[in-house]
């Protein structure tokens, strides 16, 4: 229900924006749906991933083919698509949990971002179309509301009710018992393996759980871009997953929403705010200055809140804190 209402919400303020907000909303939702992943696999069980744009990029590309390859409506061709998207982040991740169940610490974070930077050798050795990628189908305003919205807004519903079905399994997953086993195995592996609980096989499906809406996020893309291309998964997007989910806050999905805005809409404004600057002067700051006033914030953030934006007080529990109690008047 609480997912119901807050998609609703979502697709009901994409009316107060223009194309390009609604573009960035599309943007951040794609976000959202790969870093809630990566927080839970972070923040659950300790395994470090610096590949996650990876899973993105196979579902990216999984969702274009499959969908070119329909020949049929568009709502055929979009289930496909995300189905395909799906299975083959899944698989991927799979295989990566194999991994993680025999690595950790900076091997797991290592082995991710290895395939980072392969991801542009292994476009080019593959049928993917090499550092152009392969098209994705465009998805058009259906007629009966061609009238009312725009193409771009268009996207940005498909791409908030595709976030809200990757995200809200792991809700459910987080808060039942494989949660519970996740946690057991981060707090101490020995314990949970003499409680009954196999810590590889919890670290192998917290890998594929955390790679299907990561998946689904890389369809996302696909959607509001109509292209998958290697360049656009590379190492400093795969970082900006890893510091939208340090920024909101490990292990909570509503500081991955908070992440995931942060780092779609903070560079941009930064970029905004530096061409308002003396035209020589903003030349010099140009791809200088937002690199570091982004940076910055980041860290200065971190070392104010170590737990992230979804940490901060909230407005009751400051007043319950700033009000004395019957019991301390006394």
């Amino acid at each position: 229900m609480r997912a119901l209402l807050i998609t609703a919400l979502a697709i009901g303020g994409t009316f107060g924006l223009d194309p390009f907000r609604n573009y960035q909303l599309a943007t951040a939702a794609a976000c959202f749906a790969a870093v809630a992943g990566l927080t839970v696999l972070v923040g659950l069980t300790g395994q470090l991933s610096l590949g996650h744009a990876v899973l993105m990029a196979a579902g990216g590309y999984g969702f274009a083919c499959a969908a070119s390859a329909v020949d049929g409506p568009a709502p055929v061709a979009l289930l496909a698509g995300l189905l395909a998207a799906a299975a083959v982040s899944g698989l991927l991740g799979l295989l990566l949990g194999a991994a993680a169940a025999r690595l950790r610490g900076p091997y797991l974070a290592g082995l991710t971002l290895a395939l980072v930077i392969a991801l542009p050798a292994a476009a080019s050795t593959l049928p993917l179309g090499g550092d152009q990628g392969v098209r994705a189908p465009f998805f058009p305003v259906p007629e009966a509301l061609a009238s009312l919205i725009a193409v771009e807004q268009w996207h940005a519903w498909l791409a908030i009710v595709i976030a809200a079905v990757a995200v809200t399994p792991l809700m459910i997953l987080r808060s039942g018992r494989a949660g519970l086993r996740m946690r057991a195995v981060l707090d101490d592996e020995t314990a949970s393996r003499l409680s009954g609980v196999d810590p590889g096989r919890v670290k192998t499906g917290a890998f594929v759980a955390s790679a299907v809406p990561a998946g689904l996020g890389g369809a996302v893309l696909a959607v509001a871009t109509q292209q998958v291309t290697p360049g656009g998964y590379g190492l400093a997007f795969s970082l900006s997953l890893v510091v939208a989910a340090v920024a909101g806050g490990l292990g909570s999905i509503g500081g991955a929403a908070i992440g995931s805005v942060l780092v779609t809409v903070l560079p941009w404004a930064i970029d905004e705010l530096v061409g308002l600057a003396p035209s020589e002067f903003g030349q010099r700051l140009d791809g200088n200055l937002a690199v570091l006033l982004f940076g910055a914030g980041l860290v200065a953030l971190t070392l104010a809140w170590p737990g992230g934006l979804a940490r901060l007080p909230r407005p009751a529990r400051l007043l319950r804190f700033a009000t004395p109690s019957t019991t301390t008047e006394r």
